[in-house]
């Protein structure tokens, strides 16, 4: 609707124009549409007329009322009325509501997607958890953000690559070697010689038995296998990284989450990217010594302070891999990266996006996009549930999929914005009641899906041309708040990649779910009537088709049956 409105009102600029009312070769402003917060004020309202006042040497009414008297007649639009310093409000007729249903059934599931993107590649980066253990709730968070990214940026014609780095260098991987070969040493936690800094979970001792046994692991097309020997430190090491590698994957997998490419932080290293990076570095003049240690002018960049690249005993801080993993993106051809990290990454993001500026590689400020999440308190009962006998010290993902399930975790940690905290209530997403959001929109899928089943047991066959021909008929309040909710969408999947925010779309569809649910108490779907049956299943069909479409854009399941 949208894109129609702003087609009219480019017509009625051209119009103006001509009759010299604005300059011949004055650009159209970058106006906006968009949905007035109360309905008596129309449908859409834009403010064209406001910015092209001054131009024009016109006060914004009169000039509104020159371009509303030259827009073209549409049969889509009731009414133009002009609101305040010099907004236009349209109200829609009811055939452009009824065209919308038209529009959804002949786009099917492509119904809402866009070419914003114009098949430009970016990378989407999530979870990127360190390899030492099972992840925990906060990573499953991350994991549905990133995914419903990057389903979202796709849906706005963008070529998606999804990508997982193992920050598999640095002290936590030592942790993790000397705990799991402790645990084959026959040690266990409390033990005088028990590690000070070892994992306790009891995960660490599966990890020695499937070592000990020998056992193969395999992960990304590497094999690597165990033997019956305690003291080789750097087998265990590897052992151990591609087992927690194995069984993140696996924790991911089960909520549908999954990547097109693991990148190894040791990689990093093992290529000569991080040496490459900081000679870069040193060349372009951003760098200096003092104390011992290499630092870099983060402060010419926007920081507060400068950082320390190299410390005086030779190690780089943490941020510089991170400053050659990014710049390998950009090189690997992505135009855009988006990067999904907990809340308390925050510190670091700055000095990264500073390091690539001071490479001086054409890498466009601001790359790349950081969303971050906050952190994740679950209830049961009304207490707060903190710790997992498996990993010792937190809850697991695997554990909230296993209490509730796939659908109800991803639903509820992707349906609040990023940045906020969030509090999933088991005993709420195992409910099946209408408090339950993300079952009261699979309801009303479900409920659809049934219609349909009735429909056949009555006898009555759905014609679908004669549904879009007599559509015509549902000039009711409940049908016209449904078509309306429904017209919606593709804004809202444009707005949700746009801005990476997800939610978006969970908010929306818990409020088309809503107004179906209200239609649907209101409104008889199998009445006698043919031609009054068929139009309302054509708009039963249509709210089908936008939740299945939107739910698929969260990764969760539109049931049949309920």
């Amino acid at each position: 609707m949208k894109t129609q409105l702003r087609a009219l009102i480019e017509q009625g600029l051209t119009a103006l124009r001509a009759a010299g009312t604005l300059p011949a070769d004055l650009p159209s402003p970058e106006f906006v549409i968009e949905r007035p917060k109360e309905r008596a004020h129309g449908d859409f309202s834009t403010n064209a007329a406001m910015l092209l006042a001054k131009a024009a040497r016109s006060n914004p009414r009169a000039l509104a009322q020159q371009l509303l008297d030259a827009l073209p007649a549409t049969d889509a639009v009731a009414r133009v009325e002009i609101a305040g310093p010099g907004f236009i409000n349209f109200h829609l007729a009811p055939a452009a509501w009824q065209q919308q249903v038209r529009d959804i059934h002949a786009a099917g599931a492509a119904f809402g997607r866009n070419g914003n993107g114009a098949g430009k590649t970016v990378g989407v980066e999530y979870v990127s958890a360190n390899p030492t253990g099972p992840l925990h709730v906060g990573h499953g968070r991350a994991g549905v953000i990133g995914d419903c990214i990057a389903r979202v940026m796709a849906a706005n014609g963008w070529n998606v690559k999804r990508e997982f780095y193992y920050n598999d260098a640095g002290v936590q991987i030592e942790n993790l070697a000397r705990s799991t070969q402790a645990r084959a040493q026959g040690l266990k936690p409390g033990d005088d010689a028990w590690p000070a800094d070892a994992y306790n979970g009891d995960y660490i001792g599966d990890v020695a038995a499937s070592y000990l046994r020998g056992d193969s692991i395999e992960v990304e097309g590497h094999v690597v296998t165990g033997k019956d020997d305690a003291g080789d430190l750097d087998a265990i090491r590897k052992f151990a990284v591609a087992y927690l590698r194995r069984e993140q994957n696996a924790d991911l997998a089960a909520f549908g989450v999954s990547f097109d490419r693991y990148f190894l932080e040791s990689s990093l290293y093992a290529d000569g990217k991080v040496e490459e990076t900081v000679r870069e570095l040193v060349a372009h003049g951003h760098t200096y010594e003092e104390g011992g240690a290499l630092w870099l002018r983060t402060t010419d960049f926007g920081d507060d302070k400068d950082r320390v690249m190299r410390k005086s005993d030779g190690t780089y801080t943490y941020f510089v891999p991170d400053v050659a993993y990014h710049l390998s993106k950009w090189q690997r051809g992505y135009q855009r990266a988006v990067t999904e990290l907990g809340a308390d990454h925050h510190g670091s993001l700055q000095r990264v996006k500073a390091g690539l500026q001071a490479l001086d590689a054409g890498i466009p400020a601001g790359y790349p996009d950081y969303v971050l999440h906050q952190m994740v308190t679950v209830m049961r009962g009304g207490e707060e549930v903190k710790l997992s006998k498996r990993a010792g010290s937190y809850l697991t993902l695997r554990d909230l999929i296993e209490e509730t399930s796939a659908d109800a975790v991803r639903w509820f940690l992707v349906a609040r914005k990023p940045d906020s905290q969030l509090t999933f209530d088991i005993d709420l997403a195992r409910s099946q009641s209408n408090d339950n959001p993300v079952y009261y929109v699979q309801y009303a899928h479900a409920r659809v899906c049934s219609l349909l089943r009735q429909a056949g047991e009555k006898g009555y066959a759905h014609d679908a041309a004669n549904g879009d021909v007599s559509l015509q008929l549902l000039d009711d309040a409940p049908a016209q708040e449904l078509m309306r909710e429904l017209s919606r969408y593709a804004e809202v999947v444009e707005a949700a990649g746009t801005t990476l925010e997800p939610h978006l779309v969970a908010q929306y569809l818990r409020e088309l779910a809503n107004a179906f649910h209200g239609w649907y108490h209101a409104s008889p779907v199998l009445v006698d009537d043919a031609g009054l049956r068929d139009a309302r299943l054509a708009l039963a069909l249509a709210t089908r088709q936008v939740l299945a479409n939107g739910l698929d854009l969260l990764g969760v399941s539109a049931p049949e049956k309920m």
